[in-house]
C-alpha cells in the first residue's frame, strides 16, 4: 500500500513540474490519459531511481563529498532526463526538454515528494 501512495505522490509532483517548469511537458487528450501517463512515468522514475541511484552514489562518492552533496542535484536531473527518454521509448507523451528543465524539475519533484512524505508520515521508516 505504501508503494502505491508513493507512486501517486511522485505522479502529483511530476504534474506540478509540468505546470511550473517550462520544458517539462505531458501531452494527452483527456485528464484520465494525463493522469495515467503521469502514474506510468512516476513508476518508471521510481524504478530508475531504485536501480541506478545507489550505483551512481557508490561510483561518484568522491563527487558527493567534494561538492557537499550538491552533485546529487545533477544526478537527479540526469535521472529525470533518462526517465523522459525511457517514456519516449515506450510511447508515453512525457518529455523533458534539456538539462536545465530536468534540473529544476528534479528539484521541484524532490521538494514536493519530501513535503508530502512528511505530511503523510511516509518518511518515517
Amino acid at each position: 500500500m505504501k508503494i502505491i501512495v508513493k507512486i501517486i505522490i511522485v505522479a502529483a509532483a511530476l504534474w506540478a513540474a509540468t505546470r511550473l517548469i517550462p520544458g517539462i511537458t505531458v501531452t494527452g487528450g483527456t485528464t484520465a490519459v494525463t493522469a495515467g501517463t503521469l502514474l506510468a512515468v512516476a513508476l518508471i522514475f521510481g524504478v530508475v531511481n531504485a536501480v541506478l541511484k545507489p550505483i551512481i552514489k557508490t561510483i561518484g562518492c568522491a563527487f558527493y563529498v567534494l561538492t557537499l552533496g550538491l552533485f546529487a542535484l545533477v544526478v537527479n536531473a540526469l535521472l529525470l532526463l533518462l526517465t523522459s527518454w525511457i517514456a519516449d521509448q515506450v510511447d508515453l507523451p512525457f518529455h523533458v526538454d534539456g538539462f536545465w528543465a530536468a534540473f529544476w524539475g528534479a528539484l521541484l519533484v524532490g521538494i514536493i515528494t519530501w513535503v508530502l512524505d512528511m505530511l503523510l508520515g511516509l518518511g518515517e521508516d
